[in-house]
């Protein structure tokens, strides 16, 4: 038995750390990732790594430096910004979902997102997870 849980608490910690967001050193961002990432934000300062999912997100701008976050593929393929926005600012709609889906969770971080083809989305943090909603404020998807 102490087997068995010993396992079960080994591949719940590894599958936990492969998903969460991995702070890196610049050094360890690729070459073609990080020219990538210069020639759409030149004006970009303090910018910070992290690894997520298999693809590297830089983060900069504001009080917390994460005022921007922006998602290359490590084929140096620009995926999505999220800019932070105040939680006044999602669609009116998201924090009544919120409210009724989840006991009344409060919603930590607001961020608009403009993925590779243009299309506009909104990301609502709560509980350290994010809700995905369209436009008009509909639920899509949790990230």
């Amino acid at each position: 038995m102490k087997k068995i849980m010993s396992s079960m608490l080994l591949f719940s910690v590894l599958t936990t750390t492969n998903l969460m967001a991995q702070d890196l050193k610049e050094k360890d961002v690729p070459k073609t990732v990080k020219d990538a990432f210069v020639k759409k934000y030149p004006d970009a300062k303090k910018v910070s790594w992290e690894k997520e999912k298999g693809n590297y997100e830089a983060n900069w701008g504001g009080k917390s430096g994460e005022d921007n976050s922006v998602t290359f593929t490590p084929a140096a393929i620009f995926l999505e910004i999220v800019e932070a926005i105040p939680v006044s600012q999602l669609p009116s709609n998201v924090a009544p979902y919120v409210a009724k889906h989840y006991n009344g969770a409060k919603i930590t971080e607001a961020g608009k997102v403009t993925d590779a083809s243009g299309k506009h989305m909104f990301e609502a943090e709560i509980k350290g997870k994010d809700l995905i909603f369209d436009e008009k404020g509909i639920f899509i998807k949790m990230d």
